[in-house]
C-alpha cells in the first residue's frame, strides 16, 4: 500500500500478525489443524451440504499453542499443519468455513529473507494490516464481497481499536479499452505503445484531452449510470 510518505509492507508486522494469532489460540478461536490441502478441500462440504468439523478441531489451547510455535520454529514441512479459524462449518458462505490462517512455507520472501516459515493468508492479514495502519475504509473490488464477513470477524474477535470498514465497488469497463493495468504493463514492456503516456494508454492524464468530455472524468460516470 502506498501511504502519505512511504510505502506500507504487511511483511512490516509479520511478528504483530503472529501475534494475533496467538491470541485467536488463546481465547479458543483458532487452533492448528493436521488434515492435509486435500481433506480440508474434500470436508469443506457443497453448496447444498455443510462442512465436516476437522478431527482437530477441538485441540486443546495448549496443543495448539505448542504447535503453532514450533511450526514457526522451522521444526514441520510444509503442508503438516495449518492454522485455522474456528467458526463455523455449515456456514453458507464457504469462506467462514473454518479458513485457513497461516500456513507452512519455506521459501525466501523478498524483504524477510528466510526469517519466517509460516506466513498468514491473504484474509487474515488484509484486515489487521488496514487495522495496524488505521485505515478507515478498505475499497475492494465486487469479488471480495463474500471475503467481508471473515474481515469483520477477525477483526471483532480480536477487540481492536481501530476497526475499517470493507466497502465493494463495481469496477468500470469501457468498451474496446483496457483499463488492466496488469495488461497495460505487458504493452509497454511489450513496445507495443510508446510508453504510459501513450495516447492508446487511458490514463487521468489522458483525460484532459477530448476522450472525456469536459475532461473530468465524473462526467464520465455521471452520463453512464450507475451499475448495480
Amino acid at each position: 500500500m502506498i501511504g502519505k510518505d512511504r510505502l506500507f509492507y504487511a511483511s512490516d508486522y509479520f511478528e504483530q500478525l503472529y501475534q494475533f494469532a496467538v491470541r485467536l489460540i488463546q481465547t479458543g478461536k483458532a487452533y492448528v489443524c493436521s488434515l492435509s490441502p486435500d481433506e480440508i478441500r474434500e470436508q469443506r462440504g457443497t453448496l447444498t451440504e455443510p462442512g465436516k468439523e476437522s478431527p482437530y478441531r477441538e485441540r486443546s489451547v495448549e496443543e495448539s499453542l505448542d504447535l503453532f510455535a514450533r511450526m514457526r520454529a522451522g521444526e514441520f514441512e510444509d503442508g503438516a499443519h495449518v492454522l485455522r479459524a474456528k467458526i463455523d462449518m455449515a456456514s453458507p458462505n464457504f469462506l467462514m468455513r473454518d479458513p485457513v490462517l497461516y500456513r507452512i512455507k519455506r521459501a525466501t520472501h523478498y524483504r524477510t529473507g528466510t526469517k519466517w516459515c509460516i506466513y498468514p493468508m491473504y484474509d487474515f492479514a488484509h484486515c489487521l494490516s488496514d487495522s495496524i495502519e488505521k485505515i478507515t475504509h478498505s475499497i475492494c473490488t465486487l469479488e471480495f464481497e463474500n471475503n467481508r464477513p471473515l474481515y469483520d470477524w477477525i477483526l471483532d474477535q480480536l477487540k481492536l481499536d481501530s476497526h475499517p470498514q470493507q466497502i465493494e465497488f463495481a469496477r468500470l469497463n469501457l468498451s474496446y479499452t483496457i483499463l488492466s493495468k496488469r495488461r497495460l504493463i505487458e504493452l509497454v514492456q511489450q513496445g507495443a505503445v510508446t510508453g504510459w503516456d501513450d495516447p492508446e494508454c487511458p490514463r487521468s492524464r489522458e483525460c484532459e484531452g477530448e476522450a472525456i468530455p469536459g475532461g473530468d472524468p465524473k462526467l464520465l460516470w455521471k452520463d453512464r449510470g450507475r451499475q448495480e
